[in-house]
């Protein structure tokens, strides 16, 4: 079964919520947050991403970020402009993008349960990562950014979300990026009840995106249990803010690559090279694969399709038969020399959403010598993944939208 847990969301008033979400704390730098934020006062990003107000940065201790971080949570709800509500809330979250619409149940998701494997994860966490999130939900006092996870889709819970968004929002308002943000509160405890109740039959939930906010939030949650002199796991700890979204609503966007160099071969060599587990097709109008095991290849000017010979894969192996490990186990690493495209500077990726285009701007700016197009990796191929117990390579899903942040904030 899955636990789900009401909550008293702390949370900006109506008249604030577009000047208070903002986009998640990884998804843009320091310069583009300070960008972002202008002169703008209310940006959440004065909490998630604190540093664009200390001057020195990068020269500054972690502390003093974390401390900011707190500091700033606490004046946007001394200066009204969050506040906390009286008695424990589910709310259901709904994100427009064109002509694609999801509504997500935000959530406290059960820390026990990701501990245990029932929350399921895809991805590996980088220790660095995970700890500057740990201190900042410790020192902050609260879980500001949500963790985005899926679950196989339920007729009851799609019946009852269908109901609650038949009454008026309590947000609605349209991004920058064009994304139409609403949202709303349910209050009503045979709701409540309904909702919990309908849960407890789902039989697993994947994270989606966030995999350092769950690990982040597990870890705070151990280190909280031994300080707790009367441990329980109906403390706030033991739960973590989470927006829950049927499978069949979430859309995974192709997550694209790009070197900076050959490796040392000339664009002929190189092409030999990867003609031995590839099949090249001189032009690639597309751009995009519409097929998996192909990919677009932009080298020197021109789009190539490459098709891999299916012959070199293992079978029913979930992983390495993903389009995106294909790409690093036939091509990046033998032959590009990306050994751990974690850690080299060498590769980039680029989100989806941001198309084609920027490919070809890379090449031909002269900062990359090739990129690379692949499919998106599906979510049937996340689950079967997850349910192995296993991790994709890094950078193998580009959700979207993404999810904002400052809108719902779980105090701890």
């Amino acid at each position: 079964m899955a636990r789900i847990t009401p909550f008293r969301a702390l949370r900006p008033h109506r008249q604030y919520a577009q000047a208070v979400a903002a986009p998640p704390y990884d998804v843009v730098n320091v310069e583009e947050a300070r960008a972002l934020v202008g002169n703008d006062p209310l940006s959440f990003l004065h909490v998630e991403k604190s540093e664009i107000d200390l001057p020195g940065y990068p020269h500054v201790e972690e502390q003093e970020i974390f401390a900011t971080a707190r500091k700033n949570l606490l004046k946007l709800e001394g200066d009204k402009i969050l506040f906390q509500d009286q008695g424990p809330c589910f709310y259901i979250y709904s994100q427009q993008l064109g002509g694609h619409r999801q509504y997500g149940i935000v959530t406290g998701a059960s820390v026990r349960e990701y501990e245990t494997g029932l929350i399921k994860k895809h991805e590996n966490t980088r220790a660095d990562k995970e700890l500057e999130r740990i201190n900042h939900v410790d020192a902050v006092g609260a879980q500001t950014g949500p963790v985005f996870i899926t679950y196989r889709k339920s007729e009851i819970i799609d019946g009852i979300v269908a109901g609650i968004v038949q009454s008026p929002s309590e947000y609605a308002f349209v991004a920058s990026d064009g994304v139409a943000h609403e949202a709303w509160v349910v209050s009503d405890g045979d709701t409540i009840d309904q909702l919990t109740a309908a849960f407890a039959k789902v039989q697993a939930m994947y994270i989606a995106d966030g995999h350092h906010r769950a690990a982040a939030a597990a870890s705070v949650a151990r280190m909280r249990r031994e300080k707790d002199p009367a441990p329980s796991e109906t403390r706030d700890y033991e739960t973590f803010l989470a927006v829950l979204f049927p499978h069949d609503q979430i859309r995974i966007m192709d997550y694209n690559r790009a070197v900076k160099d050959l490796n040392g071969l000339q664009p002929q060599d190189f092409l030999s090279r990867i003609s031995r587990d590839f099949e090249i097709t001189d032009s690639f109008a597309d751009r995009s694969p519409k097929r998996m095991h192909d990919f677009g290849m932009y080298l020197d000017g021109k789009w190539r399709r490459l098709t891999f010979r299916k012959d070199s894969l293992a079978a029913d192996d979930p992983v390495r038969s993903l389009d995106v490990s294909i790409l690093q186990e036939y091509l990046l690493g033998p032959v590009l020399g990306i050994a751990d495209p974690r850690t080299d500077k060498r590769i980039d990726f680029i989100g989806g959403i941001r198309g084609m285009e920027e490919l070809e701007r890379l090449v031909d700016s002269g900062r990359f010598a090739v990129a690379f197009s692949l499919c998106a990796t599906t979510l049937p191929e996340l689950m079967d993944v997850a349910d192995a117990d296993l991790v994709m390579p890094p950078k193998s899903t580009w959700f979207e939208p993404k999810l904002r942040s400052g809108l719902f904030v779980h105090l701890i």
